[in-house]
């Protein structure tokens, strides 16, 4: 990775996609109250709007990993872009808010997960040593659009109401597709440079079918691992095998039942104390901005050469950290005490953002990386689309927003000492595992065997024939060209 240059013009671009990708779905809470009032809803059906967006961003991953896999994120992106676009323009027409969840929800959701997955796939191939700051520059994305869409939206619906602020809106998220076409290629296609080696391999093996017996059975069982590995080419399912990636998933999984469900309700339960609208929507910025100097921050102190080695303790610190707010909010009866909430929510909403896929980055590795995001985002969707509908149940059921805060609180503190305590012991049995390896190389016995079995190995290899052909000849003349020849 060039860790610079163009790099710096791609990180520009993730940075807008992003912030797209994470901050609209939270921006969108300035028009539920009006939009619940249009249609005659509840808050709890109001909140699925959010919550069936964010779930369709979330579990199209894998989705939109096949698809920058096949196609690279360029095309991805501006195509996300266009259906967030599409998906706006037609939410402003919409009559019912079953409408409403197909075109907010569904295109808008899918096209926000083509730019999502994408764009932070390709900051990790444009940097490796700036990684963690390059992660969290692009990250803080979310905060900034956050705190430009937060004041706009309120404008946006005075001026012009909910249906015209959407038309708006839409045509705002098609400069995704701008952002999209700064992803230059990094690299030679990974397809193109396997496609011969993989048509000589199948002229092989049918060459081997035809002399070694029947043909009928040969090829199925050819067409079934060729279908197998077509899948595992895209997505690699042998990461759940993983114990660091498990280790992950389960505890983000069980995070983000309460991650997005404050953000959501924030603005309300702000006016629902007789704030009003400007003051509340004034929340959602106060959080934004902390947000946006937490995250690079984060980046800083994670790219440390004291935090980076054991990042993960780091995130579940920041996880526990975010669900200890929650936990007090409650606390927070006045307008100053839901300011002091918001500057806190909003510092442990950024160290979270930021290292949420530096830590998985972290554990999978760059290769693996493209498709542990996919398996990720959809094992986190079910929880990130229960969360605040269950929110809005509690709010319904009982009156008072303070159950809601408490138990997302609860849940978060639950997951931040889960990932410790397992990344702990992830900890102690990689270094186990890598004394138990030393002491293996260190036996002269074990060593022996493994050498022989690698002259083995080689003679195997060379004894292959016309595949090493070429080789053997440019081998050839490499050496005759050092001897002056």
């Amino acid at each position: 990775p060039p860790d610079g240059g163009w790099g710096w013009v791609v990180l520009f671009g993730a940075f807008v996609s992003i912030g797209f990708a994470y901050a609209f779905p939270k921006g969108l809470a300035i028009f539920y109250k009006e939009i619940q009032d249009f249609f005659g809803t509840s808050y709890s059906e109001i909140a699925w709007v959010s919550s069936i967006m964010l779930a369709t961003t979330y579990g199209a991953g894998p989705i939109s990993s096949i698809l920058v896999n096949r196609y690279g994120s360029r095309p991805v992106v501006m195509f996300g872009g266009l259906l967030c676009g599409v998906g706006m323009i037609s939410a402003a027409f919409c009559t019912s808010i079953l409408q409403l969840y197909i075109c907010v929800g569904f295109i808008t959701g899918f096209g926000l997960a083509l730019n999502l997955q994408p764009s932070v796939i390709i900051v990790g191939k444009y940097f490796l040593k700036r990684r963690p700051i390059a992660n969290g520059l692009a990250m803080a994305g979310s905060p900034v659009m956050l705190c430009t869409l937060a004041p706009l939206n309120q404008f946006l619906f005075e001026n012009f109401g909910w249906r015209g602020s959407f038309l708006i809106l839409g045509a705002i998220l098609l400069n995704c597709c701008v952002a999209g076409a700064l992803f230059r290629p990094i690299g030679a296609p990974t397809a193109l440079a396997k496609t011969p080696v993989t048509e000589e391999g199948k002229d092989a093996l049918k060459g081997k079918i035809t002399e070694d017996g029947p043909m009928e059975n040969k090829t199925e069982e050819e067409g079934g691992k060729d279908c197998f590995e077509k899948v595992n080419q895209y997505l690699d399912f042998s990461l759940f095998k993983h114990r660091g990636f498990l280790i992950y998933l389960i505890g983000n999984v069980l995070m983000f039942l309460g991650f997005f469900a404050p953000i959501v309700f924030l603005a309300p339960y702000a006016k629902h104390t007789g704030i009003d609208e400007y003051s509340a929507a004034f929340l959602l910025s106060i959080l934004a901005v902390v947000d946006m100097v937490a995250r690079p921050a984060t980046g800083i102190i994670a790219n440390s050469k004291w935090v980076r080695p054991r990042i993960q303790y780091f995130f579940s610190f920041a996880i526990a950290f975010n669900g200890a707010c929650h936990l007090l909010c409650p606390l927070a009866s006045s307008y100053t005490g839901l300011i002091v909430y918001s500057s806190f929510f909003g510092l442990a909403f950024g160290m979270v953002c930021a290292m949420l896929f530096e830590t998985l980055m972290d554990l999978v590795g760059a290769a693996r990386f493209t498709s542990a995001v996919g398996l990720v985002t959809i094992a986190e969707c079910c929880t990130i689309l229960l969360g605040p509908p269950i929110g809005g149940i509690l709010i319904d059921t009982f009156g008072d927003y303070k159950y809601m805060f408490i138990k997302c609180g609860a849940v978060m503190v639950l997951a931040g000492t889960f990932l410790f305590i397992m990344n702990y012991y992830n900890y102690r049995m990689l270094a186990k595992e890598e004394k138990e390896r030393k002491t293996k190389e260190e036996d002269p016995k074990s060593v022996r065997i493994e050498n022989e079995g690698k002259k083995t190995w080689i003679k195997d290899s060379t004894q292959d024939g016309p595949e090493l052909e070429p080789l053997r000849e440019k081998g050839e003349e490499v050496k005759k060209e050092m001897n002056g020849t």
